[in-house]
């Protein structure tokens, strides 16, 4: 069975209300995307939102999905690390943020990709795949360019190694398209280290975060077509309306007799 996560609170719905989305399409090719495995067919559309800690995506995230959702669309919405059961179990030693943990036995560079590839290849399979064969819209908070955004760029391991092993562990899976939420780190930090669930890569140096944003920005250079870069400073209410006029192309032809129909009770 797929797995959703419902929204009980959009805040900006009303926001994401002005515009009216039709259909969906079938998916895109994405330019700048190494070559390797032959992409899955599918049926649906599968969005991505990327970016540095405390960048607001997931919040955004969460709100085009539940507007997707009220306008009849079916959406899965997810996350990595994460998604499955398995997949969150390894997430909760990925982020897990005890700090005699860091100092005693500190997860190296490897092993963190380790970790992520694995609960990914579980994700793609048990959950994403199936989802898009169906002819869902899938809204995933990070996918593989985190992968070379935090552990090529931050952590130093070798890019062209990290693409192979991501495009293995996703089966070829890319996004059809990819929000990327850019704020400078120190405002990013100051949010997240402001919450009430701050994990192990919030307590990284600015340094290794300035690395992950250059790495994120490098990244959309050379995917320009998928990755479009938003200025995440700005209020919420903006960068809801231009996710609506990027994403509107994109919906208006493949999906619409895939629809669900709403039921109001």
């Amino acid at each position: 069975m797929l797995q959703t996560r419902r929204i009980s609170c959009n805040p900006f719905s009303c926001e994401y209300q002005r515009v009216r989305l039709r259909c969906a399409v079938a998916s895109r090719s994405s330019q700048g995307t190494p070559s390797g495995p032959r992409r899955p067919r599918r049926k649906g559309l599968f969005i991505t939102f990327e970016g540095i800690e405390g960048s607001g995506k997931s919040t955004q995230a969460q709100a085009l999905a539940q507007y997707l959702r009220d306008k009849g669309f079916e959406v899965i919405e997810t996350r990595e690390p994460g998604g499955t059961p398995v997949a969150e179990h390894i997430r909760e030693v990925f982020l897990r943020p005890t700090r005699e943990l860091r100092s005693v036995d500190p997860l190296v560079p490897e092993c963190e990709v380790a970790l992520i590839l694995a609960a990914r290849s579980q994700h793609v399979a048990d959950q994403l795949l199936p989802a898009l064969k169906q002819g869902a819209v899938i809204v995933c908070d990070r996918f593989s360019d985190s992968t070379l955004a935090y552990q090529g760029f931050g952590r130093g391991l070798p890019l062209r190694e990290l693409r192979s092993l991501t495009r293995w562990a996703a089966k070829g899976l890319t996004p059809d398209v990819t929000f990327l939420f850019d704020l400078p780190v120190s405002q990013g930090l100051r949010r997240r280290l402001n919450s009430t669930d701050v994990n192990r890569l919030d307590h990284e140096t600015v340094a290794f975060h300035q690395r992950v944003r250059k790495g994120f920005l490098s990244l959309a250079q050379q995917a320009p077509r998928r990755i479009h870069t938003i200025h995440a400073a700005r209020s919420a209410q903006a960068i809801a309306q231009e996710l609506i006029t990027l994403i509107n192309p994109l919906l208006e032809q493949g999906l619409k007799a895939r629809r669900l129909t709403v039921k109001h009770s």
